[in-house]
Protein backbone atom coordinates (compact mmCIF):
# COMPACT_ATOMS: atom_id res chain seq x y z
CA UNK A 1 0.00 0.00 0.00
CA UNK A 2 2.40 2.68 0.64
CA UNK A 3 4.64 1.61 -2.28
CA UNK A 4 1.53 2.42 -4.37
CA UNK A 5 1.06 5.94 -2.38
CA UNK A 6 4.56 6.62 -3.23
CA UNK A 7 3.81 5.76 -7.05
CA UNK A 8 1.01 7.93 -6.98
CA UNK A 9 2.69 11.07 -5.27
CA UNK A 10 5.62 10.77 -7.60
CA UNK A 11 3.18 10.79 -10.39
CA UNK A 12 1.26 13.91 -9.06
CA UNK A 13 4.47 15.84 -8.61
CA UNK A 14 6.33 14.94 -11.78
CA UNK A 15 2.45 16.65 -13.18
CA UNK A 16 3.13 19.65 -11.14
CA UNK A 17 7.23 20.30 -11.89
CA UNK A 18 6.06 19.82 -15.47
CA UNK A 19 3.54 23.20 -14.97
CA UNK A 20 5.51 26.30 -15.89
CA UNK A 21 3.20 29.79 -16.58
CA UNK A 22 3.24 32.95 -16.79
CA UNK A 23 1.04 35.27 -14.52
CA UNK A 24 1.57 38.77 -16.23
CA UNK A 25 -0.06 41.78 -13.89
CA UNK A 26 0.19 45.32 -14.94
CA UNK A 27 1.60 48.33 -13.52
CA UNK A 28 1.47 51.86 -13.57
CA UNK A 29 4.96 53.56 -14.09
CA UNK A 30 5.62 57.88 -14.15
CA UNK A 31 5.78 58.99 -17.54
CA UNK A 32 7.41 62.58 -15.44
CA UNK A 33 9.18 63.24 -12.69
CA UNK A 34 7.63 66.55 -11.50
CA UNK A 35 4.22 68.29 -12.17
CA UNK A 36 2.78 71.50 -11.27
CA UNK A 37 -1.17 72.12 -11.29
CA UNK A 38 -1.11 75.78 -12.63
CA UNK A 39 -4.04 77.83 -12.07
CA UNK A 40 -5.75 80.81 -14.17
CA UNK A 41 -6.45 83.13 -11.46
CA UNK A 42 -7.55 86.28 -13.76
CA UNK A 43 -10.65 88.08 -13.66
CA UNK A 44 -11.91 86.51 -16.76
CA UNK A 45 -11.97 82.85 -14.84
CA UNK A 46 -14.63 84.77 -11.55
CA UNK A 47 -16.92 84.99 -14.75
CA UNK A 48 -19.33 82.31 -15.10
CA UNK A 49 -18.78 79.36 -17.74
CA UNK A 50 -20.35 80.51 -21.44
CA UNK A 51 -22.10 83.07 -19.06
CA UNK A 52 -24.72 80.24 -17.51
CA UNK A 53 -24.59 79.08 -14.51
CA UNK A 54 -23.39 75.67 -14.49
CA UNK A 55 -23.60 74.40 -11.07
CA UNK A 56 -23.12 71.04 -11.99
CA UNK A 57 -19.62 71.59 -13.08
CA UNK A 58 -18.26 72.88 -10.00
CA UNK A 59 -20.24 76.54 -9.42
CA UNK A 60 -21.14 79.41 -11.35
CA UNK A 61 -17.71 80.69 -12.11
CA UNK A 62 -14.65 78.88 -13.93
CA UNK A 63 -12.02 79.26 -11.19
CA UNK A 64 -14.86 77.62 -9.35
CA UNK A 65 -14.31 74.72 -12.08
CA UNK A 66 -11.20 74.75 -12.10
CA UNK A 67 -10.70 74.57 -8.10
CA UNK A 68 -13.07 71.68 -8.68
CA UNK A 69 -10.92 69.65 -11.41
CA UNK A 70 -7.94 70.06 -9.13
CA UNK A 71 -9.74 68.17 -6.39
CA UNK A 72 -10.81 65.54 -8.32
CA UNK A 73 -7.33 65.36 -10.24
CA UNK A 74 -5.76 65.22 -7.42
CA UNK A 75 -8.11 62.70 -5.71
CA UNK A 76 -7.17 60.11 -8.96
CA UNK A 77 -3.07 60.49 -9.59
CA UNK A 78 -1.38 57.77 -7.80
CA UNK A 79 1.53 58.76 -5.37
CA UNK A 80 4.42 56.99 -8.06
CA UNK A 81 7.10 59.32 -6.72
CA UNK A 82 6.61 62.47 -8.38
CA UNK A 83 7.00 65.99 -6.66
CA UNK A 84 4.49 68.59 -7.03
CA UNK A 85 3.41 72.07 -6.50
CA UNK A 86 0.90 74.41 -6.71
CA UNK A 87 0.34 77.86 -8.13
CA UNK A 88 -1.37 80.39 -9.57
CA UNK A 89 -1.07 82.98 -12.17
CA UNK A 90 -2.91 86.69 -12.47
CA UNK A 91 -1.34 87.39 -9.84
CA UNK A 92 1.93 84.80 -10.06
CA UNK A 93 1.33 83.08 -6.06
CA UNK A 94 2.45 79.39 -4.56
CA UNK A 95 0.36 77.76 -2.55
CA UNK A 96 2.31 74.66 -2.62
CA UNK A 97 6.45 74.08 -3.02
CA UNK A 98 7.29 71.66 -5.06
CA UNK A 99 7.64 68.37 -2.56
CA UNK A 100 7.38 64.97 -3.07
CA UNK A 101 3.86 64.30 -4.09
CA UNK A 102 1.01 63.22 -1.67
CA UNK A 103 -2.81 63.44 -2.50
CA UNK A 104 -2.78 64.84 1.96
CA UNK A 105 -0.70 67.40 1.22
CA UNK A 106 -1.67 68.73 -2.34
CA UNK A 107 -5.58 68.82 -1.06
CA UNK A 108 -5.14 71.54 1.49
CA UNK A 109 -3.04 73.78 -1.12
CA UNK A 110 -5.93 73.38 -3.28
CA UNK A 111 -8.80 74.01 -1.20
CA UNK A 112 -6.49 77.46 -0.24
CA UNK A 113 -7.36 79.19 -3.88
CA UNK A 114 -9.99 81.65 -3.30
CA UNK A 115 -13.05 81.52 -5.58
CA UNK A 116 -14.86 85.02 -4.45
CA UNK A 117 -12.19 88.06 -5.49
CA UNK A 118 -12.75 91.47 -7.37
CA UNK A 119 -13.34 91.02 -11.16
CA UNK A 120 -12.49 94.65 -12.46
CA UNK A 121 -8.70 95.52 -12.87
CA UNK A 122 -7.49 92.09 -12.31
CA UNK A 123 -5.92 91.32 -15.86
CA UNK A 124 -4.84 88.13 -17.14
CA UNK A 125 -1.23 88.47 -17.93
CA UNK A 126 -0.90 84.58 -18.70
CA UNK A 127 2.52 85.00 -20.89
CA UNK A 128 4.09 86.30 -17.72
CA UNK A 129 2.96 83.64 -15.69
CA UNK A 130 4.47 81.50 -17.81
CA UNK A 131 7.58 82.75 -17.45
CA UNK A 132 7.32 83.55 -13.61
CA UNK A 133 6.96 79.75 -13.55
CA UNK A 134 10.19 79.04 -15.68
CA UNK A 135 12.25 81.23 -13.03
CA UNK A 136 10.98 79.61 -9.92
CA UNK A 137 10.10 76.31 -9.95
CA UNK A 138 10.86 74.44 -13.53
CA UNK A 139 14.58 75.70 -13.72
CA UNK A 140 15.06 74.52 -10.51
CA UNK A 141 13.85 70.92 -11.50
CA UNK A 142 15.63 67.98 -12.67
CA UNK A 143 14.06 65.70 -15.06
CA UNK A 144 11.25 65.73 -16.79
CA UNK A 145 8.38 68.05 -15.69
CA UNK A 146 4.54 68.49 -16.70
CA UNK A 147 2.23 71.72 -16.02
CA UNK A 148 -1.46 71.50 -15.68
CA UNK A 149 -2.67 75.14 -17.50
CA UNK A 150 -6.15 75.25 -15.88
CA UNK A 151 -7.10 78.14 -17.83
CA UNK A 152 -9.86 80.05 -20.26
CA UNK A 153 -6.97 81.06 -22.38
CA UNK A 154 -7.96 84.35 -22.23
CA UNK A 155 -5.03 87.05 -22.40
CA UNK A 156 -5.16 90.18 -22.23
CA UNK A 157 -1.70 91.91 -21.15
CA UNK A 158 1.93 91.22 -21.14
CA UNK A 159 3.77 89.10 -23.82
CA UNK A 160 1.81 86.25 -26.29
CA UNK A 161 0.91 83.35 -23.53
CA UNK A 162 2.13 80.83 -27.15
CA UNK A 163 5.37 82.73 -27.54
CA UNK A 164 6.69 81.99 -24.06
CA UNK A 165 5.41 78.34 -24.45
CA UNK A 166 6.71 77.82 -27.61
CA UNK A 167 9.96 79.08 -26.42
CA UNK A 168 10.00 76.45 -22.77
CA UNK A 169 9.68 73.96 -25.30
CA UNK A 170 12.84 74.98 -27.72
CA UNK A 171 14.38 75.57 -24.16
CA UNK A 172 13.27 71.88 -22.30
CA UNK A 173 12.04 70.29 -25.34
CA UNK A 174 10.41 66.83 -24.16
CA UNK A 175 11.36 67.58 -20.59
CA UNK A 176 8.80 69.61 -20.27
CA UNK A 177 4.57 69.32 -21.68
CA UNK A 178 1.97 71.07 -21.30
CA UNK A 179 -1.17 68.88 -19.69
CA UNK A 180 -4.41 71.78 -20.76
CA UNK A 181 -7.61 71.59 -18.99
CA UNK A 182 -9.40 73.70 -21.24
CA UNK A 183 -11.88 75.99 -19.62
CA UNK A 184 -12.10 78.44 -22.80
CA UNK A 185 -15.76 79.79 -23.48
CA UNK A 186 -14.73 81.94 -26.45
CA UNK A 187 -13.21 81.50 -30.00
CA UNK A 188 -9.79 83.27 -29.00
CA UNK A 189 -9.17 81.36 -25.70
CA UNK A 190 -9.58 78.36 -27.25
CA UNK A 191 -7.07 79.18 -30.14
CA UNK A 192 -4.64 80.29 -27.16
CA UNK A 193 -4.75 76.73 -25.43
CA UNK A 194 -5.14 74.82 -28.78
CA UNK A 195 -1.84 76.13 -29.95
CA UNK A 196 0.02 75.93 -26.56
CA UNK A 197 -1.48 71.72 -26.57
CA UNK A 198 -0.14 71.60 -29.85
CA UNK A 199 3.65 72.82 -29.54
CA UNK A 200 4.95 69.04 -28.67
CA UNK A 201 4.40 65.37 -28.71
CA UNK A 202 4.00 65.01 -24.75
CA UNK A 203 1.41 67.62 -24.42
CA UNK A 204 -2.28 66.81 -23.47
CA UNK A 205 -5.69 68.63 -23.92
CA UNK A 206 -8.91 68.09 -22.54
CA UNK A 207 -12.26 69.99 -22.08
CA UNK A 208 -12.68 70.93 -18.33
CA UNK A 209 -16.86 70.34 -18.65
CA UNK A 210 -15.60 67.06 -20.08
CA UNK A 211 -13.34 66.52 -17.06
CA UNK A 212 -15.59 67.61 -14.50
CA UNK A 213 -18.72 65.18 -15.74
CA UNK A 214 -16.85 61.67 -17.01
CA UNK A 215 -14.76 59.81 -14.31
CA UNK A 216 -13.62 57.95 -17.16
CA UNK A 217 -12.42 61.35 -19.04
CA UNK A 218 -10.05 62.06 -16.15
CA UNK A 219 -8.71 58.98 -15.68
CA UNK A 220 -7.51 58.52 -19.25
CA UNK A 221 -6.39 62.76 -19.04
CA UNK A 222 -4.37 61.43 -16.33
CA UNK A 223 -3.11 58.51 -18.30
CA UNK A 224 -1.94 60.90 -21.26
CA UNK A 225 0.03 62.75 -18.76
CA UNK A 226 1.39 61.54 -15.91
CA UNK A 227 1.31 57.46 -15.97
CA UNK A 228 1.61 54.43 -18.42
CA UNK A 229 1.17 50.76 -17.53
CA UNK A 230 3.51 47.91 -18.32
CA UNK A 231 3.30 44.31 -18.15
CA UNK A 232 4.73 43.53 -14.76
CA UNK A 233 5.55 39.94 -15.63
CA UNK A 234 6.06 37.42 -12.79
CA UNK A 235 6.34 33.86 -14.46
CA UNK A 236 6.06 30.46 -12.02
CA UNK A 237 9.20 28.77 -12.82
CA UNK A 238 9.08 25.16 -10.53
CA UNK A 239 8.25 24.04 -7.26
CA UNK A 240 10.17 21.58 -4.98
CA UNK A 241 8.49 19.58 -2.48
CA UNK A 242 9.46 18.66 1.30
CA UNK A 243 9.08 15.77 3.54
CA UNK A 244 6.50 16.45 6.42
CA UNK A 245 7.65 18.76 8.91
CA UNK A 246 10.75 18.89 6.92
CA UNK A 247 12.50 22.01 5.35
CA UNK A 248 15.83 20.38 3.78
CA UNK A 249 15.82 20.39 0.19
CA UNK A 250 15.48 16.75 -1.06
CA UNK A 251 18.51 15.39 -3.59
CA UNK A 252 15.65 15.02 -6.65
CA UNK A 253 14.96 18.70 -6.66
CA UNK A 254 18.65 19.73 -6.89
CA UNK A 255 18.56 19.54 -10.52
CA UNK A 256 15.30 21.75 -10.42
CA UNK A 257 17.08 24.82 -8.61
CA UNK A 258 20.64 24.15 -10.42
CA UNK A 259 18.31 25.10 -13.46
CA UNK A 260 16.55 28.06 -12.00
CA UNK A 261 20.17 29.42 -11.09
CA UNK A 262 20.85 29.28 -14.46
CA UNK A 263 18.32 31.53 -15.49
CA UNK A 264 18.86 34.24 -12.72
CA UNK A 265 22.26 33.88 -13.85
CA UNK A 266 21.63 34.59 -17.81
CA UNK A 267 19.20 37.41 -16.36
CA UNK A 268 20.88 40.15 -14.35
CA UNK A 269 17.59 42.32 -14.31
CA UNK A 270 15.33 39.17 -12.50
CA UNK A 271 14.08 39.02 -9.20
CA UNK A 272 13.20 35.83 -7.45
CA UNK A 273 10.26 34.67 -5.41
CA UNK A 274 9.97 31.75 -3.06
CA UNK A 275 7.05 31.16 -1.46
CA UNK A 276 6.99 28.41 1.57
CA UNK A 277 3.87 26.65 2.05
CA UNK A 278 2.85 23.77 4.47
CA UNK A 279 0.00 21.28 5.07
CA UNK A 280 -2.81 21.67 7.22
CA UNK A 281 -1.22 19.51 10.12
CA UNK A 282 0.00 21.74 13.16
CA UNK A 283 -1.21 25.27 14.23
CA UNK A 284 -1.23 28.23 11.97
CA UNK A 285 1.20 30.17 14.38
CA UNK A 286 3.86 26.63 13.39
CA UNK A 287 2.89 26.40 10.05
CA UNK A 288 3.61 29.71 8.54
CA UNK A 289 7.34 29.59 10.45
CA UNK A 290 7.72 26.20 8.78
CA UNK A 291 6.46 27.68 5.69
CA UNK A 292 9.50 30.45 5.67
CA UNK A 293 12.11 27.64 7.02
CA UNK A 294 11.27 26.04 3.24
CA UNK A 295 11.35 29.64 1.40
CA UNK A 296 14.73 30.56 3.61
CA UNK A 297 16.06 27.15 2.55
CA UNK A 298 15.62 27.60 -0.96
CA UNK A 299 16.88 30.77 -0.69
CA UNK A 300 20.31 30.03 1.25
CA UNK A 301 20.82 27.10 -2.04
CA UNK A 302 20.22 30.01 -4.27
CA UNK A 303 22.61 32.69 -2.38
CA UNK A 304 25.15 30.02 -2.15
CA UNK A 305 25.27 29.67 -6.15
CA UNK A 306 26.07 33.11 -6.38
CA UNK A 307 22.61 35.04 -6.68
CA UNK A 308 23.05 38.30 -4.77
CA UNK A 309 20.51 37.92 -1.49
CA UNK A 310 19.07 41.42 -2.58
CA UNK A 311 17.69 39.78 -5.42
CA UNK A 312 15.50 37.01 -3.28
CA UNK A 313 12.51 37.56 -1.69
CA UNK A 314 11.55 34.58 0.30
CA UNK A 315 8.21 34.20 1.68
CA UNK A 316 5.63 32.06 3.54
CA UNK A 317 1.85 31.50 2.64
CA UNK A 318 1.91 28.49 5.70
CA UNK A 319 -1.29 26.39 5.37
CA UNK A 320 -3.14 29.37 3.71
CA UNK A 321 -2.83 28.22 0.09
CA UNK A 322 -3.39 24.89 -0.57
CA UNK A 323 -3.46 23.39 -4.11
CA UNK A 324 -4.35 20.30 -2.98
CA UNK A 325 -6.81 19.01 -0.22
CA UNK A 326 -5.50 18.51 3.09
CA UNK A 327 -7.80 15.74 3.82
CA UNK A 328 -5.96 12.90 2.19
CA UNK A 329 -2.17 12.17 1.86
CA UNK A 330 -1.50 12.90 -1.57
CA UNK A 331 -2.96 16.38 -1.21
CA UNK A 332 -0.99 17.25 1.87
CA UNK A 333 2.40 15.60 -0.09
CA UNK A 334 2.09 18.40 -2.63
CA UNK A 335 1.05 21.54 -0.64
CA UNK A 336 4.24 20.78 1.35
CA UNK A 337 6.29 22.74 -1.21
CA UNK A 338 8.06 25.87 -2.32
CA UNK A 339 6.94 27.78 -5.44
CA UNK A 340 9.70 29.76 -7.15
CA UNK A 341 8.51 32.22 -9.24
CA UNK A 342 10.83 34.92 -11.51
CA UNK A 343 9.48 38.21 -11.96
CA UNK A 344 11.45 40.49 -14.95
Amino acid sequence: MMKKFNVVVVMLIALVLGMVGPAAAKKQVPKVDNFIFFVDHSSSMAFSYKGQRYVQFGGVSKIMMAKSLARELNNMIPELGYKAGLYTFAPYKEYAPMAPYAKATLAPAIEKIKTDYEIYGRLTPMGWGLEDLDKLPISTLSGKTGVFIFSDGDSNRGVDPVAVAQSLKGKYGDKLCFFIVDLSDNKHGQEVLKAIAALGGCNCIELGEELLRNEAARAKFLECALYTWIEDEIVIFRSIYFDFDKYNIKKEFVPVLEEGVGIVQGKPKTQVILEGHTDSVGSEQYNMGLGQRRADSVKAFFVKKGIDASRIEAISFGESDPVATNKTAQGRALNRRCVIKFKN
